[in-house]
């Protein structure tokens, strides 16, 4: 399985669908990157990152002599021109640059244009589900130098993350196993995890929101430890029934994650979050033994 590290970008999904689009005409004409950076009197390193999302700025002019050179129809042309015209607008945390790294701002910007997110986490709880309290606790470990200004300012940056789940509208549907460790790990202290268990067990009842729970006594269901991961799915397009995105399989580390697109990686984690599923309790039991921990915590304060 691939560990691709990468590289410290600022994309948006129509600025990465604008480069799969433009990569994608270019491999038919069987052009390299350097015959198609010529035709349109470009460096090579432009036009590769331009391919690769992480160009800011894009000139329609720009985009339109691509199209021309790959001979593109005039539809898939139009397409390319919308893309290019969606400028990329100033989202929420690009107000915490200063304090979130590179590798997840970008996991920020495709978690926010998600529609769907599948996630194991044997270890903490998820920041979509993590109160003030229990985000304060493990940032003043992670983050020892912070001031309590900078510290806040993360916790805000978790609780914007939260409305993608929360809002009204069309909110994020997310499945979520955690491992019974999650909820017995104490983080902060029991009145801490006495209110962050609580909190799980009231966010599973929302009809986007589906918590599972996997006991100790599931051992290891897969015959190895799988480390923290999320699949991030975006929909189709309602009028081509396209994909809008291709899956993304996020990996979390200590110091830094991974992405994986390629179908057999995505394929690989969803049969092992499937077979993880299967050694989870269901539903309702899991609430039940959520709130039965979160009593346990705190009995013991």
């Amino acid at each position: 399985m691939a560990n691709i590290e990468p590289e410290d970008t600022d994309t948006t999904l129509p600025r990465r669908q604008l480069g799969r689009l433009l990569r994608d005409a270019r491999a038919t004409t069987g052009m390299n990157l350097d015959q198609a950076a010529a035709l349109v009197q470009w460096s090579r390193p432009t036009l590769s990152r331009l391919e690769r999302g992480e160009t800011e700025k894009v000139r329609v002019t720009d985009i339109l002599a691509l199209c021309e050179a790959y001979g593109l129809d005039e539809e898939t042309t139009l397409v390319a021109k919308g893309l290019a015209t969606q400028a990329p607008a100033k989202s929420w945390w690009q107000a915490f640059s200063d304090l979130i790294p590179a590798w997840a701002n970008l996991f920020v910007g495709l978690e926010s244009s998600a529609t769907s997110l599948t996630v194991f986490q044997p270890l903490i709880v998820h920041g979509l589900l993590q109160t003030a309290d229990y985000a304060r606790a493990l940032d003043r470990l992670y983050f020892p130098d912070d001031t309590e200004y900078e510290l806040e300012r993360r916790i805000q940056v978790r609780v914007q993350r939260q409305r993608i789940v929360t809002r009204s509208r069309k909110p994020t549907r997310m499945s979520i196993i955690l491992h019974e460790n999650v909820l017995r790990t104490v983080v902060g202290n029991n009145r801490v995890m006495s209110a962050q268990c609580r909190h799980i067990a009231d966010m599973s009842t929302r009809d986007n929101i589906d918590i599972r729970v996997m006991p100790y006594q599931a051992g290891l269901p897969l015959g190895m430890a799988v480390p923290p991961f999320t699949i991030m799915d975006f929909g189709s397009d309602t009028r081509s029934k396209q994909l809008v995105e291709p899956a993304q399989v996020y990996c979390e580390g200590y110091a830094g994650s991974a992405y994986l697109e390629k179908r057999t990686d995505v394929v690989t984690f969803r049969h092992a979050f499937r077979r993880l599923q299967q050694a989870s309790l269901d539903h309702h039991p899991s609430r039940d033994m959520i709130r039965e921990i979160a009593r346990r915590h705190e009995s013991e304060r």
